[in-house]
């Protein structure tokens, strides 16, 4: 019985050392010979020329130490319709959230000069309505604004509605 299991064991380890034999690529060179190799043909290997591919999707060994080098062994655009609309979506996807995160901050540029509109109009009013404005300066004081100063925050409000309120 000990006998019987050792070698349906080994016939396991060997079924599992030989799968990965499975995941080949295939190919016909520029001199028209077939290639046989675990990592993906060369670039210049043209799709039609490449007559098996690894069924693991393994790209090689040279793609997770290098991205550019995956994009280069990669095969050409349009040979592989599934992949090439994984592509497209994830394409989509990445062109989709940066529309929507161009929205939302168009969306909060507008809702600040909605805000800065609304405050400088009012302050206008206020300056116009000759009421007593007072503010405080850099040490701390507090200062009436006299008709140079009342002229000088017109203007300034004067531009900032000019500007935020469209």
């Amino acid at each position: 019985m000990q006998r019987f299991s050792l070698h349906v064991l080994v016939l396991l380890i060997g079924s599992f050392i030989v799968i990965p034999a499975a995941a080949q690529w295939k190919w016909r060179d520029k001199n028209g010979a077939i290639q046989y190799s675990d990592l993906p043909p060369p670039p210049g290997v043209p799709a039609q020329d490449v007559l098996q591919r690894s069924s693991t999707g393994r790209q090689g060994v040279n793609a997770a130490v290098d991205p550019g080098a995956a994009a280069a062994s990669a095969p050409k655009a349009g040979t592989d319709p599934e992949l090439e609309a994984r592509r497209r979506k994830a394409e989509q996807a990445t062109t989709d959230k940066a529309k929507a995160e161009e929205r939302v901050q168009a969306e909060r540029i507008a809702a600040a000069k909605a805000e800065n509109c609304g405050r400088a109009k009012s302050h206008m009013k206020s300056l116009e309505d000759g009421l007593r404005v007072v503010r405080t300066n850099a040490s701390g004081e507090h200062e009436v604004l006299d008709d140079r100063g009342r002229a000088a925050e017109k203007a300034r409000a004067s531009e900032i509605i000019s500007s935020d309120c469209r």
